[in-house]
């Protein structure tokens, strides 16, 4: 299972100012797109953000190693995006604001070959618009 990583919106938003954007690890059921409960916690905080910057668009992007199937780990990625998507907009942030893409395991961090790297390429990237 993917450790957490302790992030808050103060951290997410100098990430986006610095870099452009900010990597997160979100947990999700495996092989779903159903966001685990701590996963909720950092959507709560990217929701912060987006209140604080009220002009800030985002694309959410998915992100998978490399096991399985590509195209599976694509369509994957990108339910993982919506998913992030759909929890924001119920937190209150415009839809117009938002896009969900998923990379599958097209644009890895690391190389995937041991599961501390698989682990680091399974992620979210928002990205400033």
């Amino acid at each position: 299972m993917q450790t957490i990583q302790k992030v808050n919106s103060e951290k997410i938003s100098k990430d986006i100012a610095a870099h452009g954007k900010s990597i997160l690890y979100i947990n999700f059921d495996t092989d779903k797109a159903t966001i685990k409960s701590d996963g909720q916690e950092i959507v709560a905080e990217i929701a912060k953000v987006l209140k604080a910057e009220g002009t800030l668009k985002l694309a959410i992007e998915g992100h998978t190693d490399n096991t399985g199937d590509g195209a599976h780990n694509k369509t994957l990625s990108e339910d993982r995006a919506k998913a992030v998507v759909v929890a924001l907009e119920k937190a209150g942030i415009e839809k117009a604001r938002l896009k969900a893409i998923g990379y599958g395991a097209e644009r890895p961090l690391v190389a995937n070959d041991s599961e501390d790297n698989k682990s680091k390429n399974r992620r979210v990237e928002l990205v400033k618009q």
